[in-house]
C-alpha cells in the first residue's frame, strides 16, 4: 500500500466534507488514511454512517489493537464479523468472562472455545 501525504487540518476537514457530500473517492481516500493511522474514531465515524469498508477496517484495526471494547460495540449491534474477531481474541487472552458472556447469548462457538479453555 502506498503512503499517504500527511495531512493539514484543513485538508482533512475537506476531505471529510467532500465525503460527506457523496464523494466516494473522497470517502475511500479518508478510509485509507485513518486505516493508515490507526485512526479508530474515524472509521468508526465512517461505520456508523454506513460504510461498510470502513466497518471492515474498523473491526480489522480493533482486532489488531486489542481492543476487545470496540469489537465488542460492533458485536453487540449485530456485526457477525466483529463478533468472529472478539471470539478470537478473547480466546487468544483467556478471557473466560467474554467468552461466557457470548455463549450466554446463544453464540455456539464462544461456548466451544470455553468449554475447550476451561477443559485446559
Amino acid at each position: 500500500m502506498e503512503r499517504l501525504p500527511v495531512m493539514t487540518e484543513p485538508e482533512l476537514s475537506a476531505l471529510r466534507e467532500r465525503a460527506e457530500r457523496g464523494d466516494a473517492s473522497a470517502t475511500d481516500e479518508l478510509i485509507e488514511l485513518a486505516t493508515e493511522l490507526g485512526d479508530l474514531n474515524e472509521l468508526r465515524r465512517l461505520a456508523d454512517a454506513g460504510n461498510p469498508t470502513a466497518t471492515d477496517e474498523l473491526i480489522q484495526l480493533a482486532a489488531e489493537q486489542g481492543d476487545l471494547e470496540e469489537l465488542r460495540s460492533l458485536s453487540d449491534r449485530g456485526n457477525a464479523t466483529a463478533t468472529d474477531q472478539l471470539i478470537e481474541l478473547a480466546t487468544e487472552q483467556d478471557n473466560m468472562d467474554e467468552l461466557r458472556r457470548l455463549a450466554d447469548r446463544g453464540n455456539t462457538t464462544a461456548a466451544e472455545q470455553l468449554a475447550e479453555l476451561t477443559a485446559e
